[in-house]
């Protein structure tokens, strides 16, 4: 089995390559919308923790190779997976993406969700946020001590909106939409919402971190940029390059 860690639009390329080739390919993905497509793919589920018994699950299920195409702020660097991975001398293909080219007035990077928040609430009173619905207490806050107006876009999933309402965010302030975003979309939603400023993290052009921008730009907004993590030192791969790998280093045996 190859296992992908779902997460990206990039996990969706690579569980459609694998299937489409012959390849029996798991799936373990966090959202129940990128369950929907794993199986729509051809992909099993596999319903496991990452942090616990680990080698054993892997060992169980006949893993030979893991892709992790989990978002870049997720699961990123040497964490237990690919350790397990080494281990049990399983293939471990982590894949990557370009970080966004900054170099704008309207470009504001930061390193963290609270310094987004903070940076954000200075920047404008009415934030449009698409980071989705992680890390929202950051910003949360900030409509009660400093009158900010808070718009959200997240997933259009049922517990991820009822999230948002819990936390006190208003309804007609939650755009519940599946990505990607074309810039012409980006634009006519900062509009709508009347956006002071703009929350995005650095996920990469296949994020769609750059259609963000470019719509923001163009309406001359600011935007607050969340920054990656440290490099890690495991190397990266496009979608492409590591469907190239497990063609050449586990290749399908004739039936």
């Amino acid at each position: 089995m190859i296992l992908v860690l779902q997460g990206t639009g990039d996990g969706k390329l690579i569980t459609q390559t694998l299937v489409g080739q012959g390849y029996r390919v798991g799936a373990l993905a966090a959202t129940d919308y990128g369950r929907e497509l794993a199986v729509e793919y051809g992909a099993i589920l596999v319903d496991k923790n990452l942090n616990t018994g680990t080698g054993t699950w892997l060992e169980e299920l006949g893993v030979q190779a893991v892709v992790d195409a989990r978002h870049p702020f997720d699961g990123k660097g040497e964490d237990e997976l690919a350790r397990q991975c080494r281990a049990n001398n399983i293939m471990y293909l982590r894949i990557g993406r370009e970080e966004t080219d900054i170099c704008h007035e309207l470009l504001h990077p930061v390193s963290s969700m609270p310094e987004a928040a903070q940076k954000a609430a200075g920047l404008g009173k009415t934030i449009f946020l698409t980071t989705g619905s992680h890390d929202l207490e950051h910003f949360v806050a900030l409509q009660k001590t400093q009158g900010i107006r808070l718009v959200v876009r997240v997933l259009p999933e049922h517990k991820v909106v009822k999230k948002c309402q819990d936390m006190g965010i208003h309804t007609r302030d939650i755009v519940a939409m599946q990505g990607p975003f074309s810039k012409q979309i980006n634009k006519a939603l900062f509009k709508m919402y009347r956006a002071a400023v703009v929350v995005t993290k650095d996920s990469g052009r296949a994020g769609g971190t750059d259609t963000k921008i470019d719509a923001a730009l163009a309406l001359k907004i600011p935007v607050v940029i969340v920054k990656r993590p440290s490099a890690t030192t495991q190397r990266e791969y496009r979608w492409d390059e590591a469907v190239q790998v497990i063609n050449q280093q586990l290749p399908l045996q004739p039936r």
